[in-house]
């Protein structure tokens, strides 16, 4: 009876020393049905060769170096970081139990795959290299990437995509094979929808709204407004003129705009900067006035003028004709600079076109004023021949100030042309004829300086007279004649001949000099009308009264009557002789 107790109770004794060592050795055995599975750990050590794991077990766990070389980077690995494995089998002299991490991520790779492909989600992979009809992308195994769907537009430069990490949809899947076709153009366009119905979702006409300045071009800026673009056109940047978006608005910074219009199913947004500010053409009128002087600041120049702002989103156009009161257009560059302070005047105000146009010159006297103020017509200045044109020369007579000696106030002669008298350059003396600060206009003569020829010749000459002349022009009308050097006249056809002269280039040549009779004088506008048939009547009397003066030289009147009644005597003497026989 002893006995069996006693070994009853040794039997008891190995039971409970071997107790804690049996039931781990089941939890191992236990696992073992597992194989293939993932399990969870924590990193121990790093070494060269392996990465220890705490698994939970009394074992610890072995995963080969290798497993994380392909896809991490070493320094990336850190005791205490948190790790996948799949259980291949246990080493039992080592007492390790030993993981394939490699597995355990082709695993969930294809898990995700099959999810994704399922409920139409998203994986995340990384395009590791370029191949011949799209891209291979690493999930955790390796998947295909048509370049079709590498992004919704076409790639230009593929190598900028290689070794970065997107989102794809899966397009096709395989378990059996572990073959998987992705897009990343699909998930794109997804995201873009969600966008775009988020977006438009908030938008009102008139509503501020922040974004972001994503691109600038020559006719606007394209906002980001949170994954969908609107356009703020150059046109609504400003209330003022300007040449390029990038005067205001900088790629990447951040923006208030405001709604002016969007069309959801045409993705456009309209949008507005300037309408944030009061527009300052509405009271324009009541601000300026035509006539007034303003101070601005001159912003751009032009081929054909100046821009001057008067203030913020207010400029105005000083015409190149408007900066000087020369008569040469002289180029704004040679006058003014961007960013010079000037004053100007107000030529007109048009709001509705929001133009306004601005005098530089006006600010000054215009130079003829000053002149009328030193010189009244009659005076005699100096000066020189700057141009010389069909209808005369230009004479300047002060600097900046020229005048025009028109063609038929250069000589008392018929000229045809200017350069016949003058050259350019030359130093001439001019009686001031005129000057009309209104019409802007000076006029001079160099023949006024001899006297008025037209007034000696109305002294001497008087209507009736016969003059000879020249004919120097033929006209359809008559003949213009030259009395004496700057002195002409016409001869109307019915005064050319006593005969009916429809072509007077037919009867009469230039050059010819022939006698005329003055018929008609005008002083006021030097005009002389002569006649050539009354002339010829006048001719022919006056040669049957030198004849006949001649005659009367040789024998009177007297003496001719005498001689007939001494003839008439001796005739009745003869005849009554006759009869007394």
């Amino acid at each position: 009876m002893s006995e069996i107790t006693k070994k009853s109770e040794n039997e008891e004794k190995i039971s409970s020393e071997d107790y804690k060592n049996l039931l781990e050795h089941y939890q191992f055995n236990a696992k073992e049905f597992t194989l293939g599975n993932i399990i969870k750990g924590k990193v121990i050590k790093v070494t060269s060769t392996y990465v220890l794991v705490d698994v939970g077990f009394k074992s610890e766990g072995i995963i080969p170096i290798e497993d994380f070389i392909e896809n991490l980077d070493l320094s990336e690995i850190h005791p205490g970081d948190a790790v996948e494995a799949v259980l291949e089998r246990s080493d039992l002299k080592e007492g390790y139990l030993i993981l394939s991490r490699k597995k355990a991520v082709a695993l969930k790779a294809l898990n995700n795959l099959e999810k994704a492909y399922q409920y139409k989600s998203w994986v995340l992979g990384k395009i590791t290299e370029k191949i011949k009809t799209g891209y291979t992308v690493n999930v955790g195994i390796n998947t295909f990437l048509p370049d079709s769907h590498a992004d919704i537009r076409t790639v230009k430069e593929p190598e900028k995509l290689i070794g970065n990490k997107y989102k794809f949809k899966v397009i096709k899947f395989d378990r059996r094979n572990e073959n998987a076709v992705l897009s990343r153009k699909l998930f794109l366009q997804d995201e873009k929808e969600k966008r775009k119905r988020r977006v438009f979702s908030n938008l009102t006409r008139g509503k501020k709204i922040k974004g972001q300045v994503k691109s600038l071009t020559n006719f606007g800026a394209f906002i980001d407004l949170g994954g969908v673009e609107g356009l703020l056109h150059i046109s609504d940047m400003s209330w003022g003129k300007i040449n390029h978006p990038s005067e205001i608005f900088r790629v990447g910074e951040e923006t208030e705009v405001l709604i002016l219009d969007f069309k959801e199913k045409e993705e456009r947004i309209s949008l507005g900067y300037k309408q944030l500010t009061p527009n300052p053409w509405e009271n324009i009128q009541e601000k300026y006035k035509i006539g007034q002087n303003v101070k601005g600041k001159v912003v751009s120049l032009a081929d054909f003028g100046a821009f001057i702002e008067l203030e913020k989103g207010v400029e105005g156009l000083v015409h190149i004709s408007d900066l000087t009161w020369s008569r040469k257009l002289i180029h704004p560059k040679k006058i003014l600079s961007p960013g010079e302070e000037v004053t100007v005047t107000i030529l007109d105000i048009n709001p509705s076109n929001k133009r306004i146009s601005l005098g530089l010159k006006q600010i000054i006297p215009h130079p003829l004023e000053l002149l009328r103020q030193k010189y009244s017509p009659g005076s005699r200045v100096k000066g020189t021949i700057t141009n010389i044109t069909n209808f005369g020369a230009f004479i300047e007579v002060e600097k900046g100030i020229e005048g025009l000696i028109h063609i038929s106030d250069i000589s008392w002669e018929k000229i045809s042309h200017a350069s016949e008298r003058l050259k350019v350059g030359q130093e001439v003396e001019a009686i001031i004829l005129n000057i009309d600060v209104e019409k802007q206009k000076f006029s001079l003569g160099i023949k006024q300086l001899e006297g008025d020829i037209w007034e000696d010749f109305f002294q001497r000459q008087k209507t009736g007279d016969l003059v000879k002349v020249k004919i120097v022009r033929l006209t359809n009308f008559g003949a213009f004649v030259e009395i004496t050097p700057g002195i002409e006249g016409v001869v109307f056809l019915s005064e050319l001949d006593e005969r009916k002269i429809e072509n007077p280039e037919e009867d009469f040549s230039l050059g010819e000099e022939k006698m005329a009779k003055i018929i008609k004088m005008d002083q006021k506008n030097k005009k002389l009308s002569l006649s050539f048939k009354q002339a010829q009547i006048e001719m022919q009397k006056l040669e049957y009264q030198k004849y006949m003066q001649n005659q009367n030289n040789r024998l009177t009147l007297g003496d001719i009557m005498s001689d007939q009644l001494k003839n008439l005597g001796s005739q009745k003497k003869n005849k009554k002789e006759e009869k007394d026989d």
